[in-house]
C-alpha cells in the first residue's frame, strides 16, 4: 500500500460540508440562506454586457470598479477594499496570511463551522469561547481565550443564531485584542447596525461582506473586505492572481449602485422574518431575535425527525448540531408563499 499522498493534517481532516444543493425537483429550499428574490435588474444588465468580447481577457486583478463602488457605499477609500470570490475566499486569504502551523486562532461557538476547517488546512489550532445563553459574549473572558492568538473570527450577525452584537460590544472586544479581528458580516444587509466604522478606530479590525445574501448573487461568488490600506496591501500578496471573474465584478458593482432595489427586497425579507419568528413559538421553542435572513429554532430531540419529515414533504431546512446546545433547525426566510407552506406543514407535524 503506497503512503498517503496528502499531508498528515489534511489526511486527518473531515472537511467542510456545505448545505445540501439539490438539482432539479420542486423542493422549497430554506437551508442555505440564499435570497429568495432575484438580483437587481441593473446587476443582470451589467452581467449581460460583460459577457462579450471582454471575456477573452483576464479580469482586473484588483476589481477596481467594484472597489470604487464599495468605497462609495461605505464612505471609505478604495485602497481599503479587497474583492474576493465570495466572502469564504476572503476568510481563506486572511487565514493564510495570518495563521501558520501550530498557531492558535479563536472564534466563539456555536458559529460558522468553516472557521474550523480553515484552521485545519493551515495545521493550526482553534480555541473557542462559548456564547452565553442569550448569545452575548463577555469581552474580558473572550480576550482571555484570545491571549496569544494569531487571529480572531467573529460572525456578526452570527450563524446559526442570527443574533448580533452591537458595534459598541464588538469595539469592547477589539480593544482587548492584539491580533487581527475579522468581523464576518455576511448577513449585515439584514441587520440594523454594522461595524465598518470600527476599521477607522482599530487598525486590526477587518470586515468581510458577501453578495450571496442581501444582493441575491450567490451563484456568482463575490464578496469584499474592508480594512486599513496597509492590511489590504498585505492581503493582496496572498490572494490568487485573478480571484474574481469579470462577470461577478460587473454585476456586483451594479448591484451596489442599486441600493433602492436592495431596500425593497430587504424590507420584504424582514417582514417575512418577523412573521416566521412570531409563528414558531406556538409550535415549539421560541427563536432568538434574528438580525439575518434566517431564524434558529432550537428543537432539541425533535430537530432531526422534524427535519426529515419536512424533507419528505418537499421542504429543505438545515439540521445543525453543536456540542452542549440543543439540536436545531436553521430556517432561511423565503418568500411569503414558501413560509406559508412551511408553517402549514409544521402545524401538522408539531400538533
Amino acid at each position: 500500500m503506497p503512503r498517503s499522498l496528502f499531508l498528515p493534517h489534511i489526511e486527518a481532516m473531515s472537511g467542510y460540508v456545505p448545505g445540501e444543493q439539490p438539482r432539479g425537483g420542486t423542493l422549497i429550499k430554506l437551508n442555505t440562506n440564499e435570497n429568495p428574490y432575484p438580483p437587481s435588474p441593473r446587476a443582470l444588465t451589467a452581467l449581460v454586457a460583460a459577457a462579450g468580447e471582454g471575456l477573452k481577457r483576464y479580469p482586473d486583478p484588483l476589481g477596481t470598479v467594484l472597489r470604487t463602488a464599495v468605497a462609495r457605499k461605505h464612505g471609505v477609500d478604495p485602497s481599503m477594499v479587497l474583492a474576493g470570490n465570495g466572502s469564504d475566499d476572503l476568510l481563506t486569504i486572511v487565514t493564510r496570511a495570518f495563521v501558520g502551523p501550530g498557531d492558535v486562532a479563536v472564534y466563539p461557538e456555536p458559529s460558522y463551522i468553516l472557521y474550523q476547517t480553515l484552521l485545519e488546512i493551515q495545521n493550526a489550532r482553534a480555541a473557542v469561547a462559548s456564547f452565553r445563553d442569550d448569545w452575548t459574549l463577555d469581552a474580558d473572558a473572550f480576550a482571555t481565550v484570545a491571549r496569544g492568538a494569531r487571529l480572531v473570527f467573529l460572525a456578526n450577525p452570527n450563524s446559526p443564531s442570527g443574533t448580533t452584537l452591537s458595534p459598541a460590544q464588538v469595539a469592547a472586544i477589539a480593544a482587548r485584542l492584539d491580533c487581527p479581528l475579522v468581523v464576518d458580516e455576511a448577513y449585515a444587509d439584514f441587520a440594523e447596525t454594522d461595524c465598518v466604522a470600527l476599521v477607522r478606530e482599530y487598525p486590526h479590525v477587518i470586515i468581510t461582506r458577501s453578495f450571496s445574501k442581501g444582493y441575491g448573487l450567490a451563484g456568482l461568488r463575490l464578496g469584499y473586505l474592508i480594512a486599513r490600506a496597509e492590511v489590504v496591501e498585505g492581503l493582496t500578496k496572498v490572494k490568487d492572481s485573478y480571484n474574481c471573474d469579470a462577470l461577478a465584478l460587473a454585476a456586483g458593482a451594479a448591484a451596489l449602485d442599486d441600493q433602492p432595489y436592495l431596500a425593497t427586497t430587504r424590507a420584504r425579507i424582514l417582514a417575512t422574518r418577523r412573521r416566521l419568528a412570531d409563528a414558531l413559538p406556538a409550535l415549539g421553542p421560541a427563536v432568538p431575535a434574528s438580525a439575518a435572513n434566517f431564524v434558529w429554532w432550537p428543537l432539541g430531540a425533535a430537530a432531526e425527525p422534524t427535519y426529515r419529515t419536512l424533507k419528505d414533504r418537499g421542504i429543505l431546512v438545515r439540521l445543525m448540531r453543536y456540542p452542549g446546545r440543543p439540536d436545531g433547525l436553521r430556517i432561511t426566510v423565503g418568500t411569503d408563499d414558501e413560509i406559508d407552506q412551511l408553517l402549514a406543514e409544521l402545524r401538522q407535524i408539531m400538533t
